[in-house]
């Protein structure tokens, strides 16, 4: 108790398996941007020559958006919900 900073080592830091998680996705992250980009366009092409839906197109986006987007999603619903 006489060194406060390793009392609250655990919420001052997150711990190990806090800080590999956060790695480890910004990590997979930036592998996936250049290839979600590329898909994105494939999909656009395929869409503008009528091989698929643009519903399927849709879809596609969306869930890239929630892919992507996730920790702000996760953030702002926390800051919704008070936590």
């Amino acid at each position: 108790m006489l060194l406060p900073a390793w009392a609250w080592a655990q919420a001052a830091g997150g711990g190990p398996f806090a800080t590999g998680a956060q790695s480890f996705q910004t990590n997979l992250l930036t592998i996936l941007t250049p290839i979600a980009v590329v898909a994105v366009m494939v999909l656009g092409v395929a869409a503008w020559f009528n091989k698929i839906s643009w519903w399927w197109c849709a879809a596609a986006a969306i869930g890239l958006i929630l892919v992507f987007g996730a920790p702000q999603i996760v953030s702002w619903v926390r800051g919704m919900a008070g936590v």
